[in-house]
């Protein structure tokens, strides 16, 4: 009893003058004429104790409301974690593909071959071990947890106030939905991709530089004349390496030479991730039409869904990445002057060996092996975090 009257006085629910003999089902007439009677003081305490924190309201109103920021936030980091796997699990796959997509000197020879991806496999392992597969992969995953986290919290908000009902969910505002979250997710993400790129294009045969020295020949690449030859020629391109990682910073600073490439990133971005969003959710919403079973099996309907979304979303977006890549690397492939997006389109159109624009779809067997299950595996472990947070 002394308790309970010390917690109400401490709460300011009766005075302190209030007297010992106060029970616990009834106030005192000093009580009663300032403060509620909650008749039974037990059960107030009891239900005090009992209220939520603040972590179980923000579940709760994930819970309720899918347009709260509760609810997009919390999808949001399921949306992360399910980048980091599906990246990791596809990391081997996507380190020969930028080696094959960039043209490096020492994979040429193996791209567009049946045997290439498992030959080029293998001369990583034999040169570098199982950790050159991965080489890059922290670059990877320090920006795939902020991108895949922004894309899937971008594109709930954005479905919350574009489709707020079933009857909305039409082809264009699906599509509208998923481009714009591909577009928020990759501007703020950028850099890193374009520092991940580097690592990832660096082999056992080129000179190898630490992520301080690549992010310093970015920097200073910026401030080199674009790359402007007919034909390519060796010595339009050098420009002794040793003398930028020398040479001072200057002081105007700017993060343009971490956007090379940006431009057509975004051109690409948006039938990739419009159609991939638009096909996922098109399938999601009518598979279990065709296939019965999958009302009952989520994740394998995820499974399926993603897998089929990556693919057509991969064709569509794939000359863009491949132009892209080449941009990222302008700066190490002979020299360190940047390419432009016009030298890229040439460059790539001249080594179609004989069929105009084949090089457009350098890679695209290797990515179509890393984009269907990097894209099943994110949109499954997106929903199944999902529904592990209980959202």
């Amino acid at each position: 009893m002394e308790t309970e009257r010390a917690f109400l006085q401490e709460q300011g629910l009766i005075p302190k003058d209030t007297p010992v003999e106060f029970g616990t089902r009834h106030f005192s007439a000093a009580a009663k004429g300032k403060q509620k009677d909650f008749g039974d003081v037990e059960s107030y305490i009891g239900n005090k104790q009992k209220e939520p924190g603040f972590w179980e309201k923000s579940k709760q109103r994930a819970k309720s409301d899918r347009s709260s920021w509760d609810y997009v936030l919390r999808s949001g980091l399921a949306g992360g974690i399910a980048g980091c796997v599906a990246k990791t699990a596809i990391a081997p796959l996507d380190r020969v593909k930028i080696l094959f997509q960039t043209s490096n000197a020492d994979f040429k020879k193996f791209a567009g071959t049946p045997m290439g991806l498992l030959q080029a496999t293998k001369v990583i392992w034999q040169q570098q071990g199982p950790i050159g597969l991965f080489q890059g992969h922290s670059a990877t995953l320090l920006r795939i947890f902020p991108y895949a986290a922004i894309k899937f919290m971008a594109y709930e908000r954005l479905e919350g106030l574009i489709m707020p009902n079933k009857k909305d969910r039409t082809p264009g505002r699906l599509f509208l939905a998923g481009s714009l979250s591909g577009v928020a997710s990759v501007f703020f993400t950028y850099p890193l991709e374009l520092i991940r790129v580097r690592l990832a294009y660096q082999t056992k045969t080129t000179e190898r530089t630490s992520l301080r020295e690549v992010i310093k020949l970015i920097y200073q690449e910026g401030h080199q004349p674009p790359i402007r030859t007919a034909n390519f020629s060796q010595s339009a391109l050098t420009v002794p390496r040793e003398q930028l990682l020398s040479s001072r910073i200057p002081v105007v600073k700017t993060l343009a030479p971490f956007y090379r490439g940006f431009s057509v990133t975004l051109v690409g971005m948006i039938p990739y991730a419009g159609v991939s969003f638009l096909t996922y959710g098109t399938l999601k919403r009518h598979i279990s039409d065709f296939i019965p079973m999958m009302a009952d099996h989520k994740t394998i309907s995820d499974l399926t869904c993603g897998a089929v979304a990556g693919a057509v979303s991969q064709t569509a977006s794939y000359p863009f990445e491949v132009i892209r890549r080449r941009m990222q690397v302008g700066g190490v492939k002979g020299g360190t002057g940047s390419l432009s997006w016009k030298d890229a389109v040439l460059r790539i159109w001249s080594e179609g060996k004989g069929r105009a624009g084949r090089g457009f779809y350098t890679g695209i067997t290797i990515g179509w092996l890393k984009v269907v299950p990097m894209t099943s595996l994110s949109f499954a472990t997106w929903q199944w975090s999902k529904r592990l947070m209980e959202i």
